[in-house]
């Protein structure tokens, strides 16, 4: 989360959708993990989906579309809807250590 932040993106795909590269332990990022993050910058971030490169090279067309429309709804939440959100159990919300993530 912390490259997101800071700016280093793997790839942007659009409408708050982003593909983040994770090293698998003990190798680098490029044999490791992506991840699909929604994500509004100064705001929230929304773990959505991860796959291990040996699986899928990448996402496809529809998966993206569908990411995107996720996307679109989630990244317009306020605070209250979020935090009701997890208190309904249909969020999680995570704690990386230095703030709050939804």
């Amino acid at each position: 989360m912390d490259e997101l932040v800071a700016g280093s993106v793997d790839a942007d795909l659009g409408s708050g959708v982003f593909k983040q590269r994770i090293a698998r332990s003990g190798g680098g990022k490029s044999g490791g993990f992506r991840t699909i993050v929604l994500f509004r910058y100064e705001s929230v971030a929304f773990f959505v989906y991860g796959f291990a490169k040996k699986d899928a090279a990448n996402i496809d067309s529809q998966q993206l579309q569908q990411f995107r429309k996720l996307a679109k709804f989630l990244l317009a939440q306020d605070e209250v809807a979020l935090s009701e959100a997890v208190a309904a159990g249909k969020l999680i919300e995570v704690n990386c250590g230095k703030e709050t993530i939804h």
